[in-house]
């Protein structure tokens, strides 16, 4: 039974590891620039506002499917969050490996082309309803199924599910903070590469932990 009040068991290691996990897998990441984009065209407040409530609910939801994975054995669920960030660390540097070292090209051309075709169904003035609608809606669609998702149920199924989702809604509020204030300054400056490498990394670091663990 998990203990009431701040001194959860696991509370901070979980917060820390879904902190790290968004900070450096989010920054970047298509729904970064989706919001980069929409803070270039309406106001930065209403964007902000509707991004970070997407990816709250979607850390919330990813939080729950981790509580119902944990239900499985304990040696099922260990492997598979062993096998799931070996995985995916191993597919993000053969893939950082592979690109040129150039901004992130990809990501912002898909958040465009998302926006773009969003800005035609809302009218010349929309109201701040229909911005933080536009935005909510938007990035809970990229977020779904997402890397990030799958990992957030992984490290919720093994982990303090307060703490990790403590840590990656603020992880996510700090990644939308950069998109909406400064994103579009520090956007041609990202190297969709260097990301890709240290989230990779990132990835491998939590298989290590999570193997040192005892079952």
């Amino acid at each position: 039974m998990i203990e009431a009040g701040l001194f959860q068991p696991g509370l901070f290691e979980a917060f820390v590891a879904g902190l790290l996990l968004i900070t450096v897998s989010e920054l970047g990441d298509k729904t970064f620039f989706i919001g980069v984009i929409l803070a270039t065209q309406h106001r930065r407040s209403l964007v902000f506002v509707g991004v970070v409530a997407a990816l709250a609910l979607m850390t919330l939801i990813s939080v729950m499917m981790g509580r119902v994975v944990s239900l499985f054995s304990p040696t099922v669920v260990h492997y598979a969050e062993v096998a799931l960030f070996l995985a995916f660390g191993l597919q993000l540097l053969i893939k950082g490996w592979r690109m040129a070292d150039e901004p992130c090209a990809e990501a912002c051309e898909e958040a465009m082309e998302t926006v773009t075709q969003s800005e035609q169904a809302l009218p010349k003035r929309p109201t701040s309803l229909a911005v933080m609608l536009q935005a909510f809606g938007l990035t809970f669609l990229a977020e779904w199924g997402d890397r990030t998702q799958i990992a957030t149920i992984g490290l919720a199924a093994a982990k303090n599910p307060v703490g990790i989702a403590i840590g990656a809604i603020l992880g996510h509020a700090i990644c939308t903070a950069i998109a909406v204030i400064g994103g579009k300054l520090i956007a041609g400056r990202l190297s969709e590469k260097t990301l890709t490498l240290i989230g990779g990394a990132l990835f491998l670091v939590f298989a290590a932990i999570a193997t040192t663990k005892s079952i």
